[in-house]
C-alpha cells in the first residue's frame, strides 16, 4: 500500500500539467480586491457569462491571435485583461506588455487594477515571489516573474512602444491612443511590431468603448473583425437574437418621467422585462456576423449589464430622455452605455456618397452663370502636383471647376510648365466670356519646398502664393506674408518669395458647415456646387479628414487621398489675396465683376457677327474717334488690382 501511494504521488509530479483556459484558471486562482470590486472574494465567470468567451480566447490553446472587445464602461474590462494578465504568469509565460492611452490612465491601472491582482492572488504573487520580487529590478512600471515580464507603458511616447519583444499586448482603451506620435508614427503599428518575436505564439487584445466615429480605433478594429453579437432566447417562443438599441423601449409619465422600460422580441414581438436578462444571458452565445475573419470582434451595451452590477434598464432610459438637448451628455452616453462611436451631426451630413449624389451637370472647366472669379489651389507631392480649380461668386458660393492631377517629379521643369499653361488657360463662362484664374496657393510642404519658391518667384501665373500650413489651430485663413530672401545687401528682397501660413482648420471647419447646411437644399440655393464629371475618387478625398475636438484638428481616418480637400483649402486661401479679398466683397464689388463679364461677352458678341471688309484708312479714323469718345471698359487685370 505505502508502495502503491508513493508511485500515486510521483506519478502526480510528473505528470504534465493540465492545459486551462482564462476563465478555468480565474476560477481556481483570481481574488477579487475590496480596492478595485464592488463585490470581492472569489472570482466566479458565472457571474459574468459573456466575459468566458473573449477571455478564453487568450488562453494558450486557442487558435486565436487578437481579440477585439467594446463592451460599455463597468462591463468587466479590466477584470478580463487582470484574469488574461494572471493566467499568462501562471500557465503560459512570457514577456507581457499593457499599453494605456497616457500617463494618469497608466497610474491608475497599476494602482487599481494590476497591484491588487499581485497582491491578493496568491498564485501571481507566488509568481513573482519565485523571482524575489523584493529585488531591485522589479519597478512600478515593470514586474519580474517566473519566465517573463510585465511592462506597463502608455501610448504617448514612441520610446516607450519601442525596442520591447511581448508574447502577449493588452492595449486598454484602444479608441483614446492618439492618432500619430511626436515623431509621426501610429502607436498601433508599432503595437503590432512587439509580437514580431512570437510569429506563432503571441496574442493581442484591443479592449474599450468607442469614441468618434471615423476616427475611434476600436470601431476600425472592429470592421475588420468577425463581428460577434450576444445572442439571447426569446423567453416567450425561444427565438435567438442580440438586445440591441432599435428594440429597447420605454414609458414617459405626465412628469415626463420614465415609468417603465423593456425590449421587444424582432420574431414574434413579446415584451421582455428586465428581470429576464440574467436567466436569458446564462443560455446565450456569441454569434459571429463574419465567421471566416481572423480577428474576433466582442461587442455588448448597457442592456447586458448583470442584476446589480450595472444600472437598470429604467435609469439607462432616464438618462438618455435627460440627455436630449446636450450633444455632451448624448456623446458620453452613446459611448460609455450604448458602446457606439459618437457622430457629429455636422458630420454625418458630409458623407461622400451624399455629396457626389448632389453633383450637378455642368461641364469641366466651364463656368456656370454664377462664377466671377477663379482661384487655383496646388498639393506638391514627391511624383506629382495635384490642382483643383475653384470658381467663386456672390457670399462665396463656390463651384469646383477641375481637379487635375499633374504627373512627374516637381523636381523637373516639365511639371511646372505644364502648371503653367493649365493655369493661363482662360475659363470658358456660361455668359458667353472667359474668365482666367486670378490667384493660386501652393503648398510648400514636404520635400519640394525649393522647387515651390523657384515657381512662385518667376511668377510666370497670376498672383502666386507660397504657403504652408499653420501649426496653431486658431489661426487665421491667410496669414500675413513674410519675406524670406535677402539681397547682396543683407536686406529683405521685397522681389523675393513672400512665405504665408493658411488656417487650415479654420477654413476645414467653414467647408464642411457649408456642405452640412446644403444637405437638404435645392440646386439653385445652395452654396455648394460640383459638377459631375470630376473623377469618383474626388468626392471620398474632399471629405476624408474628421475633426477631432481633443485634439482640435481634423485627422485622416478614412483611408481615402485627402489632396481633393488640401488643394480645395489652398483655393480657399488664394481667393483671401491680399489683392482679391474675396471674402470682404460687397455687392458693388460684384456687380462690378459682373459688368466687366458682361461687357467682355458683348464685345466678343460684335467682334464675331462684324462682317469682314478691307478697312479704309477713314474707317480706320473713325475707329480712333469712336474708341476715344467711348473708351473700353477695364481689364480684369486692372479692376482687380484697383479693387
Amino acid at each position: 500500500m505505502q508502495a502503491r501511494g508513493l508511485f500515486t504521488h510521483a506519478a502526480r509530479a510528473i505528470a504534465p500539467r493540465k492545459p486551462l483556459t482564462v476563465s478555468q484558471w480565474a476560477d481556481a486562482n483570481r481574488v477579487l480586491s475590496s480596492k478595485a470590486s464592488s463585490i470581492p472574494g472569489r472570482w466566479v465567470t458565472d457571474r459574468t457569462p459573456m466575459l468566458r468567451e473573449p477571455m478564453d480566447c487568450m488562453s494558450a490553446r486557442s487558435p486565436v491571435q487578437e481579440v477585439v472587445c467594446i463592451f460599455p464602461i463597468q462591463f468587466g474590462k479590466s477584470e478580463l485583461e487582470t484574469n488574461v494578465i494572471g493566467y499568462t504568469m501562471c500557465e503560459n509565460p512570457g514577456p507581457i506588455m499593457v499599453v494605456l492611452p497616457g500617463e494618469v490612465s497608466q497610474l491608475k491601472f497599476i494602482n487599481q487594477k494590476l497591484n491588487p491582482l499581485l497582491e491578493e492572488t496568491e498564485a501571481c504573487t507566488s509568481a513573482l515571489t519565485s523571482t524575489n520580487s523584493r529585488n531591485s529590478s522589479n519597478t512600478r512600471e515593470f514586474k519580474d516573474f517566473a519566465g517573463g515580464q510585465i511592462y506597463i507603458e502608455h501610448a504617448g511616447n514612441a520610446k516607450r512602444l519601442k525596442g520591447t519583444s511581448a508574447k502577449l499586448v493588452i492595449a486598454d482603451e484602444f479608441s483614446s491612443f492618439a492618432s500619430s506620435l511626436k515623431t509621426g508614427d501610429d502607436p498601433d503599428a508599432l503595437l503590432d511590431g512587439r509580437t514580431s518575436a512570437f510569429p506563432s505564439t503571441s496574442k493581442r487584445a484591443s479592449v474599450g468603448t468607442p469614441e468618434i466615429l471615423g476616427q475611434c480605433r476600436l470601431e476600425a478594429k472592429w470592421e475588420n473583425s468577425d463581428q460577434r453579437h450576444y445572442h439571447v432566447p426569446c423567453p416567450h417562443c425561444g427565438h435567438e437574437h442580440p438586445f440591441t438599441w432599435l428594440g429597447f423601449h420605454w414609458a414617459l409619465g405626465m412628469d415626463g418621467k420614465v415609468t417603465r422600460a423593456w425590449c421587444v422580441c424582432p420574431e414574434c414581438g413579446s415584451e421582455i422585462e428586465e428581470h429576464h436578462k440574467d436567466r436569458m444571458g446564462d443560455r446565450g452565445r456569441w454569434v459571429p456576423t463574419h465567421p471566416t475573419r481572423k480577428i474576433r470582434g466582442y461587442r455588448a451595451s448597457f442592456l447586458n449589464y448583470r442584476f446589480g452590477l450595472g444600472p437598470r434598464w429604467l435609469e439607462m432610459a432616464q438618462a438618455w430622455v435627460d440627455a436630449q438637448g446636450d450633444p455632451a451628455r448624448l456623446k458620453t452616453f452613446i459611448n460609455d452605455r450604448r458602446a457606439e462611436a459618437w457622430e457629429d451631426a455636422a458630420m454625418r451630413n458630409v458623407k461622400h456618397n451624399a455629396i457626389a449624389d448632389r453633383a450637378e451637370p455642368y461641364r469641366l472647366r466651364v463656368a456656370p452663370r454664377g462664377v466671377l472669379c477663379v482661384t487655383a489651389g496646388v498639393d506638391t507631392q514627391d511624383n506629382r502636383l495635384a490642382v483643383q480649380l475653384v470658381g467663386w461668386g456672390r457670399n462665396l458660393a463656390f463651384w469646383v471647376l477641375d481637379y487635375v492631377e499633374l504627373a512627374g517629379d516637381p523636381a523637373n521643369p516639365e511639371v511646372w510648365a505644364a502648371l503653367t499653361e493649365l493655369l493661363n488657360t482662360p475659363i470658358q463662362s456660361e455668359r458667353g466670356g472667359t474668365l482666367r484664374v486670378e490667384a493660386m496657393a501652393n503648398d510648400a510642404g514636404g520635400h519640394r519646398t525649393e522647387d515651390v519658391k523657384n515657381f512662385v518667384r518667376s511668377r510666370r501665373v497670376r498672383r502666386p502664393l507660397c504657403i504652408f500650413g499653420a501649426i496653431p489651430n486658431n489661426a487665421p485663413v491667410l496669414s500675413k506674408g513674410k519675406m524670406q530672401e535677402v539681397n547682396w545687401k543683407g536686406q529683405y528682397d521685397k522681389r523675393g518669395v513672400i512665405v504665408h501660413h493658411v488656417g487650415t482648420v479654420a477654413i476645414k471647419h467653414w467647408l464642411y458647415s457649408r456642405l452640412s447646411t446644403d444637405a437638404d437644399k435645392t440646386p439653385d440655393l445652395r452654396t455648394t456646387h460640383f459638377t459631375s464629371e470630376l473623377p469618383p475618387e474626388y468626392f471620398p478625398g474632399l471629405v476624408s479628414e474628421t475633426y477631432n475636438p481633443a485634439q482640435n484638428r481634423f485627422v485622416n481616418r478614412r483611408g481615402a487621398r485627402n489632396e481633393p480637400l488640401d488643394t480645395w483649402v489652398y483655393a480657399y486661401a488664394a481667393a483671401h489675396h491680399p489683392e482679391l479679398r474675396l471674402h470682404r466683397a460687397t455687392k458693388a464689388d460684384w456687380d462690378n465683376r459682373e459688368l466687366l463679364l458682361t461687357n467682355q461677352t458683348e464685345q466678343s458678341a460684335s467682334q464675331n457677327s462684324a462682317p469682314t471688309t478691307t478697312i479704309t484708312p477713314a474707317i480706320k479714323e473713325g475707329e480712333k474717334a469712336t474708341r476715344k469718345a467711348n473708351p473700353a471698359p477695364a481689364s480684369p487685370r486692372a479692376f482687380t488690382r484697383a479693387w
